[in-house]
């Protein structure tokens, strides 16, 4: 029985630290015709926020925001939920066709679309002499 309930004290200084940052930026990825893609849920951001980045197979998506001059110091809050800084997400995907990938921000929405490379075959075949 909680007689008081888990936001009231201390309301919620420790989520950030318990949660992460990375759960401001949940994402489902699924693979289908030899293409990965990926949708992730950023809300609250504009396209221009957004930076996504490719190399060597390492996907990394960042998400920042920050304070207008305007806005700093000119109203009182009484409560403010609403953060600003920066978020980033990575993944490895391996070989991946890096000059297809395509991306598409709508409604809080990221879609990426990532080609994988043709497999090569790695092995070497070595001569018996």
């Amino acid at each position: 029985m909680n007689i008081i309930p888990r936001k009231f004290y201390l309301d919620d200084l420790f989520d950030n630290f318990v949660e992460g940052d990375t759960t401001k930026m949940k994402c489902d990825i699924y693979e289908e015709n030899n293409t990965y893609f990926i949708e992730m849920d950023i809300p609250g951001f504009q396209k221009d926020e957004i930076q996504i980045e490719c190399n060597n197979g390492n996907l990394v998506i960042s998400a920042e925001k920050t304070k207008k001059e305007e806005e700093k110091n000119t109203k009182k809050y009484i409560r403010r939920e609403r953060i600003y800084g920066k978020y980033t997400r990575s993944f490895y995907l391996g070989d991946v066709d890096e000059e297809n990938i395509s991306a598409e921000f709508l409604d809080g929405i990221l879609k990426l679309t990532i080609p994988k490379q043709p497999e090569k075959d790695q092995r070497k075949l070595i001569e018996i002499k």
